[in-house]
């Protein structure tokens, strides 16, 4: 006979069961349970920005267009905010400013052109002459180098050419496409300029109807003071710009630098990309005196460049700058330096203007308590829009 199976003792009341669940969190430290929360966190927010990144590169040929648009919108937009306070039809007014901008950069680039050509052949005389000198120190100079090994390495560097000209032909096919790209990137900023001078206001309307209702209001008011900083920015850069074109071009015609005014117009450019677009143009007059002039002038426009650096640096960059977008310059630098690897020269031109919108713009949303000034943002300001355009509509 089998013997009956023993019943289980029954629990104690005095040893509760504890989930396994809850007894290994119980047993993690808080420092590290916070700090594996703020990991997870982290992580997820770094992969969010990293998709937004990789899908404005791949529709950079859409994305860089429009920002571009977008800055010559701000640059442009008082011109026609005044022309229709002056009771001009709008259509009109985007006309004459369009016009007008066109007229002046395609006037400016022709200036330069035949600046240029005209310039060219005494470039190349100095440039002749001063290889000449180089060549000449480097045989009686204390390397004493004999002829023979100069013309060795010239036809060392021929030889290489010759090698290397599949890669060249390719690198200038690549160009002519890059050209062809360029060419069809104007097009779209121009055509999508004239959407954003003309129906800034309905545009910006049909956004915000996106936006919940209960914080539409503040969204509207946070991406208005954001356009305003950009209208502020591309204002202040502007007058940075012409000042430093202007300080170096005038020194380069003092010491006698061939080329003054392509060189003024390439520092005019270059100083839209803050602090360090400036920099590099100076450093290209340099390197322009150094070669036509010798020595001696280049330390003389290396001091005018930095004399000129330095104007920005303590005066204007303050003064416009500084009131414009309140900006640190660590912050300036590193935005630039961050759009710089991420898309090259477009994204450290846009990478500060981009930097100015967002501080803007979440200043306005944690003190949205603020007024808004409607003077500084012209192309979104409902006084100057069409008749029939309807803002969004307030909440009480």
């Amino acid at each position: 006979m089998s013997k009956p199976e023993r019943e289980p003792a029954p629990e104690s009341p005095s040893s509760p069961i504890v989930p396994v669940e809850l007894d290994v969190t119980s047993a993690v430290p808080r420092g590290l349970r916070i700090g594996a929360a703020l990991a997870w966190r982290f992580l997820v927010v770094i992969a969010a920005l990293y998709v937004i990144v990789y899908v404005v590169g791949y529709l950079a040929v859409v994305v860089v267009p429009l920002s571009i648009a977008l800055l010559l919108a701000a640059l442009m937009a008082p011109g026609v905010g005044r022309l229709v306070r002056a009771r001009v039809p709008r259509g009109l007014a985007v006309g004459i400013v369009m016009i007008a901008g066109i007229a002046f950069i395609g006037g400016l680039l022709t200036f330069v052109i035949i600046q240029f050509t005209s310039g060219l052949p005494a470039l190349q005389q100095q440039v002749g002459d001063s290889l000449d000198q180089i060549k000449r120190w480097l045989i009686e100079g204390p390397l004493h180098l004999q002829q023979t090994q100069i013309q060795d390495f010239i036809n060392n560097a021929v030889e290489f050419i010759k090698q290397n000209q599949s890669t060249i032909t390719d690198s200038a096919l690549t160009t002519a496409g890059t050209v062809g790209e360029i060419l069809t990137g104007l097009i779209l900023t121009l055509f999508i300029l004239i959407f954003f001078l003309s129906g800034g206001e309905q545009i910006w309307s049909f956004l915000v109807r996106g936006v919940p209702r209960e914080v539409r209001d503040r969204v509207d008011t946070a991406g208005r003071r954001g356009f305003a900083s950009l209208v502020s920015y591309v204002r202040a850069t502007a007058a940075v710009a012409v000042v430093d074109g202007v300080g170096i071009g005038i020194g380069l015609w003092i010491v006698g630098v061939p080329l003054v005014i392509p060189l003024a117009t390439l520092v005019f450019l270059g100083a839209f990309i803050p602090i360090i677009g400036a920099v590099v143009t100076g450093a290209v007059a340099v390197l322009v005196a150094l070669v036509t002039n010798g020595f001696v002038t280049a330390l003389i426009v290396l001091a005018i460049v930095i004399g000129v650096m330095q104007l920005e640096s303590h005066v204007l960059q303050p003064l416009l700058l500084g009131r414009a977008v309140k900006l640190h310059p660590l912050a300036v630098v590193l935005a630039i330096a961050a759009g710089l690897v991420v898309a090259g020269i477009a994204g450290a031109l846009l990478s500060v203007p981009l930097l100015a919108v967002l501080n803007a713009g979440i200043r306005s949303l944690v003190h949205e308590h603020r007024p808004l000034d409607p003077e500084s943002v012209d192309v979104l300001d409902k006084a100057s829009a069409h008749p029939n355009d309807t803002p969004p509509p307030k909440q009480s």
